[in-house]
């Protein structure tokens, strides 16, 4: 039993000894992953500290690939890319970094640069939705509630600024219309000032064209045409009271003759 027992304790012992084993080197590993993450971490720093910000993100991005999750490294690699006016690349790390941050001065801290990403877009709203998120993490916060005063009054500029705008354009489109509408009428008045200016002109011509016609003036007859004339009227006159005499009968006188 005590060989049994001693079999069984120094078999136990190997397979102790082997997870003890796999444990030191993970942890060498572990170490060494983490002393990667942290070399890279310094570099980056330092770059950023001279505010070579292209450089410095290469190495913040080194150490999130070392480490995904690792808080410090995610949330220079942000800024550093705000830095280069990259609001779009920085905000997207920002929200990764707020997703993994156990504590709430880092979440409100990621907040606050994702508002300052939509301040540098003046996306006003969305600005003031990010500083809100920062305050409740952190009311004490005095930057993001400057930032988020700032924020609210450049978005009602931003919308007066709109209406006024729409205003205008509704104006000027209106005016557009009334202008059209001036210059149609103009125009019909002007056709209808044609129309009757011509009207008016071919009347005129009508009667001008009327008395340049020559004028049927009375026939003169001469003397002589005049005497026959008058001696046919006689002799027209005679014929027609010898025709009425003829048909009274008129008594003839007899003369004796013996």
């Amino acid at each position: 039993m005590k060989q049994l027992h001693k079999h069984c304790f120094t078999a136990c012992s190997a397979e102790c000894l082997r997870a003890s084993m796999l444990l030191i080197l993970l942890l060498s590993v572990a170490s060494s992953a983490t002393a990667q993450v942290t070399r890279y971490l310094n570099q980056g720093n330092t770059l950023y500290g001279q505010k070579r910000y292209k450089e410095a993100a290469a190495d913040y991005a080194k150490a999130v690939a070392k480490n995904p999750t690792y808080t410090p490294g995610l949330f220079n690699l942000g800024n550093s890319l705000y830095q280069q006016k990259q609001f779009d690349s920085s905000r997207k790390v920002m929200e990764a970094t707020e997703k993994v941050a156990k504590d709430k001065g880092s979440k409100a801290a990621a907040n606050y640069n994702i508002g300052n990403t939509y301040m540098s877009q003046q996306k006003w709203e969305d600005a003031i939705d990010a500083y809100k998120k920062t305050l409740r993490a952190n009311p004490q916060d005095a930057d993001a509630k400057y930032n988020l005063s700032y924020a609210e009054q450049m978005l009602k500029k931003q919308q007066q600024e709109n209406k006024d705008k729409k205003d205008k354009e509704n104006k000027d489109k209106k005016d557009d219309q009334n202008k059209d509408q001036k210059k149609d009428q103009d125009k019909k008045d002007d056709q209808n000032k044609d129309n009757k200016d011509n009207q008016e002109k071919d009347n005129k011509d009508q009667k001008d064209q009327e008395k340049q016609q020559p004028q049927s003036q009375p026939s003169k007859l001469s003397q002589k045409q005049a005497e026959q004339l008058l001696n046919a009227l006689k002799e027209e006159e005679k014929k027609l009271q010898d025709k009425m005499k003829k048909e009274k009968g008129v008594p003839v006188k007899m003369s004796k003759d013996w």
